[in-house]
């Protein structure tokens, strides 16, 4: 393996991180999305000073979406 192999990969992978920053920083502002982890269908148990929260809906939801994002990327 050459190292433009191994900089070409890293350049993808330094990408990426930029483009998951960008939308964790822009998440805030889009309307909706604010929403995406109190979802009905989420699961808080509050006991105390102990708080167990299982997003499950959430879980489904962001589930749902890769796979139909996947399905339509990589569709031959």
């Amino acid at each position: 393996m050459e190292i433009s192999y191994w900089a070409r990969i890293f350049i993808i992978i330094g990408c990426i991180f930029v483009l998951v920053g960008l939308f964790l920083f822009a998440l805030p502002h889009i309307p909706g999305l604010n929403r995406l982890g109190r979802l009905p269908g989420d699961i808080v148990y509050r006991r105390g000073n102990f708080v167990l929260y299982f997003p499950l809906m959430t879980s489904l939801l962001i589930s749902l979406f890769l796979t139909l994002l996947f399905t339509l990327v990589l569709r031959r």
